[in-house]
C-alpha cells in the first residue's frame, strides 16, 4: 500500500532568471569601513599628494624655487633650532611639572590642572601679551628693567622678544602642556612599591627621580617629546608675529608667504613643507624603534600605583611659579594695553579707558568672526565625533579587517604628525579648483577642522572602548541584538562621558586655531585668530590686546561648559 502524500507545503521554486542575493554582515562592515576611509583619504591624503604633484611639475621648479635661494640655509637652521631649543625647554620644564604635581599635598591637589592651561589659552593670544611685555621699545617689563642701574642709559631692551632665541623660549613655555601631559600619565603607572623600596633604601628625591622615576618614564619620554618635536618643527605662530621684525623665517612661514604673495606660488610652498611630512613619519618609526618591548616599562605591582600625595612643598611653588610666567604675566600685558588708546611705554590711570572693548562690540566683523569661530567649530565637532568613533570601533574591534584597520589608524594618526599650516595649504590648493570650488565658505574651514580634530576624536573615544572590554559587545551580539542595536543601546549610553569631554575639548581646540585657517579664510569669512592678525597687521594694537582677552574668553567660556559637561578632570583628557 502507498503512503500517504505528505501535506506539509512546500517553496515554489524562484522565478527562472531570479536569484535572491542577501550581504553577510562581515560585507556591510567592510563596505561601511571602506566607503569611510575612502572619505578621509580624499579630505587627509589628497590635498597633501597634490601638493607633492605640483612640487614635481616642470621638472621640480617648486624645489629649485624654494631650495635655490641664498638664504633657504639660514631658513633650515631657524627652524632645526626652533624644534631643538623648545623640544630641550619643553621636556625639563614638562617633566619637572609632572614630578612635582605627583609630589603635591591633597589639599592642593587643584594644582595639577594649571600646567594644562596654556593649551586652553590660545596660542596667538599668549605671543601677542608677550610681545607687549618685552619689546625692545615699549615693553613693559623691558622699561622696569631699564629702571635698574645696569640698563638705565639704555631707550630699549635689554630683551629684543623678536629674536629667535625668545621665540624659542616662549614656544618652549607653550609646548610644555604637552610633554607634562605624557609624562604625567606616564608616571601615574609607577607602582609606589619601587618608590617606597628606593626611599628605604636612603635615596633623596633627587635621586629616587633620576635613578627610578625617570628609567620607568622612558616610553613616555620618547613619545612626548616626538609629539614635541614635531609641534616645534610646525610652529607657526611665534615665528609669524614675532618673527617679521628682524626677517626670522622657518619652512612654516615660508609656506605663508609663498602663498599670500602676488602671484601665488603652491609648488613652492608644497615644497617648503616637504621635510616636515617627510621627517614626521620617520620620527614615528624611530619612535617605535626606540621604545622596542615597552612591558619592560610596565612596574603594576600588588600596591597602588604612584602616591596620590606629598608633602613637598617645593611642589607647589614649582608649578605656581610656572603659572606665573606662562599664564598671569601674559594676560596682564594684554590687559594693561588694552585699556589704554595707545601702546607705549608710559602709564597713566588717566588714560584708561573701555574704548577698545567697546570698538570691538559695535565693530560687525568682530561679532562676525565669533559667531563664524563657534559655528565653524561646533559644525566640525558634529562631523568629527561620529566619524572618530566609527574609527575607533574599527581600530579596536575590527581584528578582521587587519588592513582596514592600518590604514584607518594612519589616516587618525597623519594629522598629529603634519603640521596644520601644512594643511592649510594643501585645502586652499584643493578647494580653489574644480570640482569643489569652498574657497572663502565656511565649509571648507569646518573641512579643514575636521581634518584636525581627527585625532583627538578617535583617540579619546578609543581609549573609553578599550576601558570598557569586550563583555558588553559579546553579552548584546549572546542575546541577538545587531551591531548597530548594540552601538546605540549599549556602548553609546556606556561612552557618554567619554564622548561629550571629547567634544567639549574639541571645541576649545577649535575656537583658537589659527595656522590652518589663516590659510583657508577670506576677508568676507573671518575667525577669531585671523582678525586679530590682521589687526596686528595694521598695527592696531590696543584692539589686538582686546581681540586677544575676547578670544581668551570665548575659550575660558568653552572650559568651563567643558568641566560642566565632561566633568572636573577634562582637561586632563587632552
Amino acid at each position: 500500500m502507498a503512503p500517504a502524500a505528505s501535506a506539509t507545503p512546500t517553496t515554489p521554486p524562484a522565478p527562472t532568471g531570479f536569484r535572491t542575493f542577501s550581504v553577510s554582515a562581515h560585507w556591510r562592515a567592510r563596505i561601511g569601513y571602506s566607503i569611510l576611509l575612502a572619505v578621509l583619504a580624499y579630505l587627509v591624503v589628497v590635498p597633501m599628494v597634490r601638493l607633492q604633484i605640483l612640487a614635481f611639475e616642470d621638472g621640480a621648479q617648486g624645489y629649485k624655487s624654494q631650495y635655490g635661494r641664498f638664504d633657504i640655509a639660514e631658513t633650515i637652521w631657524t627652524t632645526v633650532a626652533l624644534a631643538l631649543g623648545s623640544l630641550v625647554i619643553a621636556m625639563v620644564l614638562g617633566t619637572l611639572l609632572a614630578f612635582a604635581a605627583s609630589r603635591l599635598p591633597d589639599r592642593m591637589g587643584f594644582l595639577r590642572v594649571i600646567p594644562i592651561m596654556p593649551i586652553v589659552m590660545p596660542a596667538v593670544a599668549n605671543i601677542v601679551g608677550w610681545a607687549f611685555l618685552l619689546s625692545p621699545g615699549p615693553g613693559y617689563l623691558n622699561v622696569i628693567l631699564r629702571k635698574i642701574m645696569w640698563w638705565s642709559d639704555s631707550d630699549t631692551g635689554p630683551i629684543d622678544v623678536y629674536t629667535v632665541p625668545w621665540i624659542i623660549i616662549l614656544t618652549g613655555f607653550g609646548l610644555t602642556s604637552f610633554v607634562y601631559l605624557f609624562v604625567s600619565a606616564g608616571m601615574q603607572n609607577i607602582s609606589s612599591e619601587h618608590l617606597e623600596a628606593a626611599q628605604i633604601s636612603g635615596s633623596s628625591t633627587v635621586g629616587v627621580f633620576f635613578r627610578v622615576v625617570l628609567p620607568l618614564l622612558r616610553p613616555s619620554l620618547v613619545y612626548g617629546g616626538g609629539i614635541a618635536f614635531l609641534l616645534g618643527l610646525g610652529q607657526f605662530t611665534g615665528p609669524l608675529l614675532l618673527g617679521q621684525n628682524n626677517g626670522v623665517n622657518v619652512l612654516t612661514t615660508d609656506m605663508f608667504r609663498r602663498v599670500s604673495e602676488s602671484p601665488s606660488d603652491f609648488a613652492a610652498a608644497a615644497a617648503a613643507g616637504s621635510p616636515l611630512v617627510i621627517f614626521g613619519i620617520v620620527l614615528v618609526l624611530v619612535q617605535k624603534y626606540l621604545l622596542g618591548n615597552q612591558s619592560r616599562f610596565v612596574t603594576h605591582g600588588g600596591k597602588a600605583f604612584a602616591p596620590s600625595g606629598g608633602r613637598a612643598r617645593w611642589a607647589s611653588v614649582t608649578i605656581m611659579v610656572f603659572a606665573l610666567f606662562a599664564l598671569v604675566i601674559p594676560i596682564i600685558g594684554l590687559v594693561i594695553v588694552s585699556l589704554t588708546p595707545y601702546w607705549s611705554s608710559s602709564l597713566s590711570w588717566s588714560l584708561l579707558t573701555l574704548d577698545n572693548f567697546r570698538a570691538l562690540v559695535d565693530d560687525p566683523a568682530v561679532m562676525e568672526s565669533v559667531i563664524t569661530s563657534v559655528v565653524t567649530s561646533l559644525g566640525a565637532v558634529a562631523v568629527c565625533v561620529p566619524i572618530g568613533y566609527m574609527l575607533a570601533n574599527l581600530l579596536v574591534r575590527g581584528r578582521r579587517f587587519k588592513i582596514l584597520s592600518l590604514i584607518g589608524d594612519l589616516m587618525a594618526s597623519l594629522p598629529l604628525g603634519i603640521p596644520a599650516v601644512i594643511f592649510g595649504v594643501g585645502f586652499l590648493l584643493t578647494y580653489t579648483e574644480p570640482p569643489l570650488i569652498l574657497y572663502g565658505t565656511r565649509t571648507v574651514i569646518i573641512l579643514v577642522y575636521i581634518v584636525l580634530m581627527l585625532p583627538f576624536a578617535t583617540r579619546m573615544q578609543m581609549t573609553a572602548m578599550l576601558s570598557l572590554g569586550n563583555a558588553y559587545t559579546e553579552a548584546s551580539a549572546t542575546s541577538g541584538a545587531s551591531p548597530m542595536v548594540t552601538n546605540l543601546r549599549i556602548m553609546l549610553p556606556l561612552m557618554r562621558p567619554a564622548i561629550l569631554g571629547a567634544v567639549a575639548l574639541m571645541f576649545i581646540l577649535l575656537t583658537h586655531e589659527f595656522a590652518a585657517s589663516l590659510l583657508v579664510r577670506a576677508s568676507t569669512t573671518q575667525v577669531m585668530g585671523t582678525l586679530l592678525y590682521d589687526m596686528w597687521q595694521n598695527g592696531s594694537y590696543p584692539l589686538v590686546a582686546a581681540m586677544a582677552l575676547l578670544m581668551t574668553a570665548v575659550t575660558s567660556i568653552g572650559v568651563i561648559l567643558a568641566m560642566l559637561v565632561g566633568g572636573r578632570n577634562v582637561l586632563s583628557k587632552l
